[in-house]
């Protein structure tokens, strides 16, 4: 039986930005819980432009192939990640303009937050995404990993240092989407399968 397939999407596009390196330390855990095929998503290599679909997302009806990509991307995985900074008490445009570009793709599938920041680690950011995603029937679990003054978990080389509570909190959150993708993806499958009437 295949693994759920588990996307780790760096939210930021900002030059100068750490969400790379939150990232793929965060990818690298989640390789070593064996929990997930794991895909790293950065939205800067995507470059997908202003939200410009003339149809309602809702409806399918691309006409970009840019969204058309994007929209097999999500598609194909059972579970996410957002790595978010916090600007200005929220998220970033860019991740907003992505999740805006589809709808029914994010249906049914578990989210967690990585969010790194001040002393508010980024938590602004991701109690405002919890409302986005919630109206797109995503699945929010309640772990989450939350980085306070990010720097200090950054070396000279550039690497994350993790300490422990870090470590932790993304172990625990690995298994809250493991456990939720179980649970609700297999549902989300049969709902979608034809009822055959018996007899």
């Amino acid at each position: 039986m295949s693994r759920p397939v588990l996307a780790v999407v760096i939210g930021t596009t900002r030059p100068g930005r750490v969400g790379p390196k939150f990232a793929a330390w965060f990818r690298s855990r989640a390789i070593d819980h064996c929990g997930f095929d794991v895909e790293l998503i950065d939205l800067a290599t995507l470059k997908l432009p202003f939200l410009d679909e003339p149809g309602y997302p809702r409806l399918h009806q691309y006409v970009h192939e840019h969204t058309i990509n994007w929209s097999r991307i999500v598609e194909r995985c059972d579970a996410f990640v957002f790595v978010t900074p916090e600007y200005n008490f929220g998220y970033s445009a860019a991740l907003k303009n992505a999740i805006d570009y589809l709808s029914q793709e994010w249906a049914d599938k578990p989210v967690g937050f990585l969010s790194y920041g001040g002393v508010a680690a980024g938590t602004r950011a991701v109690q405002q995404l919890k409302q986005v995603v919630t109206a797109l029937k995503m699945v929010p679990v309640a772990e989450s990993v939350n980085i306070p003054f990010f720097s200090q978990f950054i070396d000279d080389s550039g690497t994350v240092r993790p300490n422990d509570a870090m470590t932790r909190a993304a172990d625990a959150m690995l298994d809250e989407l493991a456990r939720v993708a179980a649970l609700v993806r297999p549902v989300a499958i049969s709902v979608s399968e034809p009822v055959v009437p018996i007899g």
